[in-house]
């Protein structure tokens, strides 16, 4: 049973360590197939190396158990909350590597400084407000899923696909798995990079809007030109 889909999500987890991305068993990806109401994720606290498709717990929307014998990763209902409200997503991806780590801890957003950032993302990556105790202390996961959300609220989550949990680390998604760590990826780049400007020059002031449309439209709009027919 959805064989496919739990190599899928597999293959998207390996590919954290191979990239540099975690370490240990930090980090977790998952995949949806909306279809069935199925969604497969990292089982929790397993080593990367030890990861095979047999160990990929699959759940029911509610977080229930379909098919596995390893408990699910603790940010499963964080998973879960953006399923339900980005319903075009297709996998979720979550880390903490290392650049994107530190702009959440510092609680700023990434500036689009230039281009590279804006072939990617659709401006500044957002970063969500800070957690209150009662947020903490009560449903921990599902409500980071929900200050994602509403953080998102005039956003469109396909145009800017990461988020910066404040004090904690980075959320990315894609159409699928793989494309969700592809955009963690980018997004470790692009935070790097961002750190580089300001090291070099601190009052540096984001690219312009002509310049972040001409990028990001290219690649990403209903009129994109960049690649191959």
């Amino acid at each position: 049973m959805h064989e496919e889909l739990k190599k899928a999500v597999c293959e998207a987890n390996l590919e954290l360590p191979k990239h540099k991305l975690v370490i240990f068993s930090w980090g977790n990806v998952s995949g949806i197939d909306r279809s069935e109401g199925i969604i497969a994720i990292k089982p929790s606290g397993v080593d990367y190396k030890e990861l095979t498709p047999d160990k990929i717990v699959l759940l029911d929307w509610d977080g229930n158990v379909v098919e596995g014998t390893l408990k699910p990763s603790s940010d499963t209902p964080t998973h879960l909350e953006l399923y339900r409200n980005f319903e075009a997503i297709g996998g979720i991806c979550h880390t903490h590597s290392l650049n994107a780590t530190m702009w959440a801890q510092a609680c700023r957003g990434i500036p689009c400084f230039g281009t590279t950032h804006a072939d990617y993302f659709y401006g500044t990556i957002p970063v969500t407000e800070e957690m209150t105790q009662e947020q903490i202390e009560n449903d921990y996961e599902l409500n980071t899923g929900k200050v994602i959300v509403r953080r998102f609220t005039d956003i469109d989550p396909m145009q800017m696909r990461a988020v910066l949990v404040a004090n904690h680390g980075p959320f990315t998604w894609g159409d699928s798995p793989a494309a969700a760590v592809e955009a963690t990826r980018v997004l470790e780049q692009v935070a790097d990079m961002a750190l580089g400007t300001i090291a070099i020059h601190s009052n540096q002031g984001p690219i312009s809007d002509v310049l972040l449309d001409k990028h990001y439209l290219r690649k990403h709009g209903k009129d994109a030109y960049y690649g191959q027919d």
